[in-house]
């Protein structure tokens, strides 16, 4: 985990999903790629509209100045850190800045329970998760420290999540984190111990996970039991999977995966299947 990019509109989401890149580049050895996306037409300025240039002008200069102040805070201090500005949909410049700088980590910042405010409002973040083909990270408060020593994926266990589960894996190492496989067994998908037991030996048999363990738990709904596992084992993280532009996996159908990174008090990442 050598890249990690860090979308920001300057605010104090986007910081605290600073400060934790911060301390995973400190712990890695990573660099930082910070952008800032105006959504400002830059081709109009080329087109002779004496209108469109001084708008243009004034938010490049605006957020060139607003990254020489960042770039003072003490958190950042020793680090390598890249700054960019992009002119498109915030989605559109993240993706370009991965593929340019072949970025490895993508985190972001949001307000947690109260929904996706800021930079990524409504459909905007949504769209990051579920187009990112690298794992995006989701910040909701400011923590002091970012000790991941239980990391939650749950999963439904099929064949198409074992890339997710090793892209979790990766990560989990990087981190020095013990993973807890999770498997939600719920009322209309319910399955006995024994066949739970054996989808999920058969899922990381020949994969050569390390320090994890297995787990089955009960409830009503695959997002409550996310959270009530996690809470009752006092996790840091918790991971699961999507598809990516095809939609949702079918564990994490409609919002469930939208829903647990806004309802979930803690952080949360993805990992495209």
């Amino acid at each position: 985990m050598k890249r990690i990019l860090v979308p920001t509109d300057f605010s104090k989401q986007a910081e605290n999903a600073l400060k934790i890149a911060a301390k995973m580049a400190a712990k890695n050895e990573a660099e930082i790629y910070l952008l800032h996306s105006t959504e400002i037409p830059i081709h109009l300025a080329n087109t002779g509209d004496t209108q469109s240039l001084p708008e243009a002008i004034y938010f490049i200069r605006l957020a060139e100045k607003r990254f020489e102040e960042l770039l003072k805070k003490p958190f950042l201090q020793n680090l390598s850190i890249h700054e960019t500005i992009g002119h498109g949909e915030i989605y559109d410049d993240i993706r370009e800045v991965v593929d340019r700088h072949d970025i490895e980590l993508i985190i972001m910042g949001s307000h947690g329970s109260s929904g996706f405010k800021e930079m990524f409002i409504g459909s905007n973040t949504e769209k990051v998760v579920r187009t990112s083909s690298i794992p995006v990270l989701v910040i909701k408060n400011d923590h002091d420290q970012f000790d991941v020593r239980d990391f939650v994926f749950a999963t439904d266990f099929s064949e198409e999540c074992r890339k997710p589960f090793m892209q979790a894996q990766k990560f989990a190492k990087a981190m020095g984190a013990h993973i807890h496989l999770l498997l939600i067994n719920t009322p209309s998908g319910f399955k006995t111990t024994a066949e739970a037991r054996e989808l999920m030996e058969a899922f990381v048999r020949g994969s050569a996970a390390v320090n994890y363990t297995l787990n089955i738990y009960n409830d009503t709904s695959v997002e409550k039991g996310i959270l009530n596992f996690a809470k009752e084992i006092n996790a840091q993280l918790i991971g699961m999977s999507t598809h990516g532009r095809k939609g949702l996996s079918h564990f994490f159908n409609g919002s469930i995966s939208e829903d647990m990174v806004n309802h979930a008090n803690m952080p949360v990442i993805t990992f495209k299947i």
